[in-house]
């Protein structure tokens, strides 16, 4: 087959989080030269007519999507899907649907809710039409952006508490000045976390094994959160302190049993496919909460979704491979 590997472009001086996609567009590279496959790169903008143009003068099988952003936002990303769709050009990964509706954390949050999916109750700013929750007093929130991943803009100071409705108000608007983005409060969940990747089979979703994140070496008092630091400033103690694991004592079977089953829901609620990652948080009580959802997630070499396969037993190859068949197949 022919495939064109299509991706966000990026320049020398953008983001790690934004330049990361070329390193996955070269795993993804290698993988198709090992299976046999011709294929040539493709950079795309907003300039979405340049991209048809190029599109149909390759005439790819199957275009291999790695768009994650365009223009800088995540949520801008559905776009090249669109395109393809208009295109009729089959795609790996998620439909133009699922990738909008997981890019949008606050229309997603509503469809997990919706389904009876636990998501942590939450509220938008002032202006957002959907349904939220009611104010919590004393609880403690994640200011988060509603349509960037990678932990855009994730930190400690994104903790906060608020002693009414109103003041949570003013630090949303806040938090949404200073990073340019619109932002939603999320109750925090103080506990473990994990992610869980999917991969595309004949037979359905495979989960593969789920990973933890290891805050052991966070002192009293840090906030155990995976934000910006820790997954782009090599050298951080964030960085450096927050490994996966895939051990797990047998007394955590089932609760590994019900996010494998949650992480399969998830995927069957939002109609996804080839590859995915959703990302739990687990109380003190053992009530797992789905805290994301990720419709294209990395596929760098050191990522979770490549340490998945690998504690799977899956070569990279063959994932690449069942991508592949996944786009053919069709929604």
């Amino acid at each position: 087959m022919h495939i064109v590997i299509l991706h966000n472009a990026v320049s020398p001086d953008d983001s790690a989080a934004d330049r990361d996609v070329l390193v996955q567009a070269e795993a993804v590279r290698r993988a198709l030269e090992s299976l046999g496959h011709s294929w040539q790169m493709l950079p795309c903008t907003l300039d979405l007519e340049s991209a048809r143009q190029r599109l149909e003068a390759a005439q790819p099988d199957v275009v291999f999507q790695l768009v994650e952003s365009l223009a800088g936002s995540d949520q801008l990303a559905y776009l090249a899907t669109g395109l393809l769709d208009v295109l009729r050009i089959p795609y790996t990964g998620s439909s133009t649907e699922a990738l909008f509706l997981t890019n949008h954390k606050l229309l997603a949050k509503e469809r997990l809710d919706g389904a009876g999916l636990p998501t942590p109750p939450w509220i938008a700013a002032e202006g957002w039409a959907g349904r939220g929750t009611a104010f919590a007093p004393g609880a403690t929130y994640v200011l988060k952006t509603v349509g960037e991943h990678a932990s855009y803009g994730l930190d400690e100071h994104s903790l906060v508490q608020a002693a009414s409705r109103t003041e949570l108000g003013d630090r949303l608007a806040e938090q949404s000045r200073r990073l340019a983005r619109p932002c939603f409060a999320e109750q925090y969940i103080d506990g473990r976390e994990f992610n869980l990747s999917v991969l595309a089979s004949r037979d359905g979703p495979q989960v593969l094994p789920p990973a933890e994140i290891d805050f052991s070496a966070f002192p009293e008092g840090k906030p155990r959160i995976v934000g910006s630091r820790a997954k782009w400033l090599e050298g951080s103690f964030e960085f450096e302190n927050t490994p996966r694991r895939f051990d797990f004592a047998a007394a955590d079977e089932p609760l590994l049993e019900r996010l494998v089953d949650l992480a399969r829901r998830t995927w069957r609620l939002f109609g996804l496919g080839g590859y995915v990652r959703v990302d739990f948080r687990v109380d003190a009580r053992g009530q797992p909460w789905i805290l994301e959802i990720n419709a294209n997630p990395c596929l760098s070499p050191d990522a979770g979704f490549a340490a998945a396969l690998r504690r799977a037993a899956i070569p990279f190859e063959e994932a690449v491979q069942r991508i592949l068949d996944d786009a053919r197949r069709g929604p």
